[in-house]
């Protein structure tokens, strides 16, 4: 997998998973870090679709999917944009956590580490990292 710079986003797309689903979860992680501020402009769907050797048309699915949940706003031939609604993208922020939380607790239990094991182990950690 190699990764592909366009603009301030960072892309490594690997050919074995969903290749619109890859540029959705990309550009979501990029507006949840600030890579991305409210209103900036993506690159247009050509631009990313040469940037990434794929099918534009996989490029505006995810576009598409992005004007869906109110995180991109498309303005015609002026481009798309990630909305000006901080709320929207904090949302977006908190469902990304959600999932990520989600991912490590199914994790921590598969391999046989029950909630106080695993709240005991962040606090330890997080003592650790306290100076």
């Amino acid at each position: 997998m190699k990764e592909i710079h366009v603009g301030s986003m960072r892309f490594s797309l690997d050919p074995g998973q969903p290749l619109y689903e890859q540029v959705l979860a990309h550009i979501r992680s990029a507006v949840a870090r600030g890579e991305l501020p409210l209103g900036a402009r993506l690159p247009s769907v050509r631009e990313l679709a040469q940037a990434l050797q794929i099918n534009p048309n996989t490029v505006m699915r995810a576009y598409r999917e992005l004007e869906r949940e109110g995180l991109a706003e498309s303005h015609g031939s002026q481009g798309t944009y990630i909305t000006r609604d901080a709320g929207r993208v904090e949302a977006v922020r908190r469902d990304l956590a959600a999932a990520a939380v989600a991912a490590f607790l199914a994790e921590m239990e598969r391999l046989g580490f029950t909630l106080p094991d695993v709240v005991r182990m962040l606090q330890e950690r997080s003592d650790a990292d306290t100076p």
